[in-house]
């Protein structure tokens, strides 16, 4: 019965109807039967009493109250079906656009009316930072917006980004849901009018694929308008050139495999970089900006090194888009020239030539100028110029590891070879260990760097295999024996139990440490993680350090977004055998236990031919999360200065004497105009 029942209903609406108000008779007119007999007031007669229940059941269903004639009747009833029909169907109307439209907001497909948002394409590991640094970039900015498009859906994204990042203040954070290649989906999100985009590399395998087809889409929605820009990133440097081509005149491209283990490798070969980097890539702190309205034009740039009060002078940029980074100390500012500095703000620059008179008494013999020099022109603060001094005896560059060890190896590992090898002094080992049971394996051999003039008694690779999860095989490599180990994340793979590939390079980091409680030497240990939350988590000991790859390169892309000029400044630093970040003994700027001035650090920085633009305190060494690092500090505070502090600097490969004659290699970041290898 039920059976036939349901089959009835669903054959037809008009079936469906017949039964709604069979059902309704069936229920209403015996009540109202019941109400008339039961009312002494009620008609004496038959005919009497059933006029009455049919009155009574019309106006029970809303159908009229006539009386008289039946044709009377009949058409109260008539219209009173007529208005209970239009009523229905319009509460049925208006009930159903509603719940279209609440179903269009919860799926995130509606359009975004903003201006001069941030747009981020996509889903991967660099999303929580990306937005984080976006949100914190545009902070002071009111009613600004970051909106986030990816194949997923609006509520679980929204959720996962208040879940990581609490919720926005000033900024709002919207979501919507939708492929990113789908130019249809893109439209949503008001491209035209964004102050910038952001296509974050794919977690699949064909992500740098769908990469390229999201900047394809993307071109297609701004047509030939220059539109917001464009910063996009990739895993495999095969996809790059495409990318570029897609991403249009102006875009930046970014790998992030590769920049990633090139801040894996300097970390190894620079310990105690890490922090300096993460300072001046977040927007939480001192960072890089470009100063137009200077007024320093016609002075040198050594000169004005000490004439800005409150930001950190490491360049200049050319008019013709040329970043020169700590450029001779004699260059001449043109009045075009927009120069690079260290500050926390671009609007919180301020210039006073006469602010920081220099003691020649608090300058370390190591860059003691030569005063009293005839005919020596003097700089602007007074001091005379000095011979290029030659890095002292127990130097950073005479204390970097000449023993590697690699635990671990992912498709980052061939990127990181190429630049160990690239910056290690020649004569260095590297001794690459690998699980047998990892899916993933170093090609034999490894290809060789992308560089011309590579010393051939650079770096030599050797290879092992073992657990590095198991003690045993971990002791028989003997670990202590290295001057830098470097532990590497497996592949995630979901289908093999590895979504977590930091819970592997946890117990590899518990099993080190207890081997060097148990040896009594210290390991250095630089280890790569994938999960920004997970660093606190890791076992680290004296001189260690956690190195989140996604989260610099998120970093990374963030800063470029917002001032996209910056792009150059970072291929220059990050770029081997050009400038770069070192930190360098205090020593050899200031005499130790002695109190002096940054000012003083400063100038004898400048008399080696580098730009100081902060410390890292002894003291605070093993505190998180600066580890002592200050930059851009007050130049005229006075610090004692002890023997273990070491001092921030940026420095031109082969000017000042480095040992190690690195050689150039290719950049991690690629712009449009850049050549194509």
């Amino acid at each position: 019965m039920r059976y036939r029942f349901d089959s009835t209903l669903a054959r037809s609406t008009g079936r469906l109807v017949g039964w709604l108000a069979v059902t309704c008779l069936g229920i209403v007119v015996p009540a109202s039967a019941v109400l008339v007999w039961t009312d002494p007031s009620s008609p004496a007669s038959l005919t009497g009493r059933l006029a009455a229940v049919g009155r009574v059941s019309a106006e029970t269903l809303r159908l009229g109250a006539v009386t008289g004639a039946p044709l009377r009747m009949l058409l109260s009833v008539l219209l009173g079906l007529v208005a209970l029909l239009y009523v229905s169907t319009l509460i049925g109307l208006i009930t159903s656009g509603l719940t279209d439209r609440i179903v269009e907001l919860r799926r995130g497909r509606s359009t975004v009316v903003e201006a001069g948002h941030s747009v981020v394409l996509g889903w991967s590991e660099q999303v929580f930072t990306v937005v984080a640094e976006l949100i914190a970039a545009r902070a002071h900015r009111r009613w600004g917006a970051v909106v986030v498009l990816a194949d997923r859906d609006r509520t679980e994204m929204e959720e996962a980004l208040t879940a990581v990042l609490g919720p926005a203040r000033a900024t709002r954070l919207i979501c919507r849901s939708g492929s990113p290649a789908d130019p249809e989906a893109l439209t949503t999100v008001s491209p035209r009018t964004a102050h910038a985009v952001l296509v974050l590399p794919g977690t699949s395998a064909a992500g740098d694929a769908e990469s390229v087809r999201t900047l394809l889409a993307l071109r297609a929605v701004l047509g030939e308008s220059p539109g917001p820009r464009v910063v996009a990133c990739v895993r495999d440097e095969r996809y790059r050139t495409a990318a570029r081509l897609a991403a249009g005149t102006g875009g930046v491209v970014l790998e992030s495999d590769r920049t990633a283990a090139r801040l894996i490798a300097r970390s190894a070969l620079q310990p105690g970089l890490a922090p300096v980097l993460r300072e001046l890539l977040d927007f939480d702190g001192e960072e890089f900006h470009l100063a137009a309205d200077h007024g320093r034009a016609g002075r040198r740039f050594g000169d004005v090194l000490l004439d800005c009060v409150t930001a950190a002078v490491v360049g200049l940029v050319r008019p013709d888009g040329t970043t020169l980074l700590n450029p001779p100390p004699d260059t001449v500012i043109a009045a075009e020239d927009r120069l690079v500095v260290v500050a926390p703000d671009d609007e919180a620059v301020r210039w006073d030539a006469e602010a920081f008179p220099v003691d020649e008494r608090t300058v370390s013999g190591d860059a003691k100028a030569v005063p009293g020099d005839v005919g020596v022109e003097r700089w602007g603060d007074g001091r005379h110029p000095a011979d290029r001094p030659a890095p002292a005896e127990g130097g950073s560059e005479a204390a970097e590891p000449s023993r590697f060890l690699l635990l671990g190896w992912n498709h980052r590992g061939p990127h990181l070879v190429e630049q160990l090898r690239s910056g290690a002094r020649p004569g260095s080992v590297l001794h690459v260990v690998t699980d047998p049971a990892e899916p993933v394996r170093p090609p034999l051999p490894l290809p060789e760097p992308r560089r011309d003039g590579a010393p051939a008694d650079g770096l030599a690779v050797t290879f092992g295999t073992a657990d590095p999860t198991s003690p045993t095989a971990l002791r028989a490599l003997e670990p202590g024996s290295y001057d830098r180990v470097v532990v590497l994340g497996p592949e995630p793979d979901p289908l093999s139990g590895l979504d977590r590939p930091d819970d592997r390079t946890l117990v590899v980091l518990l099993i080190l440490r207890s081997l060097a409680q148990e040896s009594g030497r210290a390991v250095p240990v630089v280890a790569e993680l994938a999960d920004e939350r997970n660093r606190p988590l890791a076992p680290l000991g004296p001189g260690c350090e956690a190195v989140v790859g996604g989260q610099l390169t998120g970093l990374l892309m963030a800063q470029v977004s917002q001032n996209g000029e910056l792009a150059a400044v970072f291929e220059e630093l990050f770029t081997a055998g050009g400038s770069t970040l070192r930190l360098r003994p205090a020593h050899r700027y200031v005499p130790p236990e002695r109190p002096a001035s940054f000012a003083a650090v400063v100038a004898a920085a400048r008399e080696r031919g580098e730009c100081a633009i902060g410390y890292r305190g002894a003291e605070h060494e093993g505190t998180p999360p600066s580890h002592g690092v200050r930059l851009n500090p007050p130049k005229s505070r006075t610090r004692l200065w002890s023997a273990g502090d070491d001092v921030v600097v940026i420095v031109t490969e082969g000017r000042t004497g480095d040992t190690r004659g690195a050689t150039a290699g290719p950049t991690a970041v690629h712009g449009a105009a850049a050549d194509v290898p």
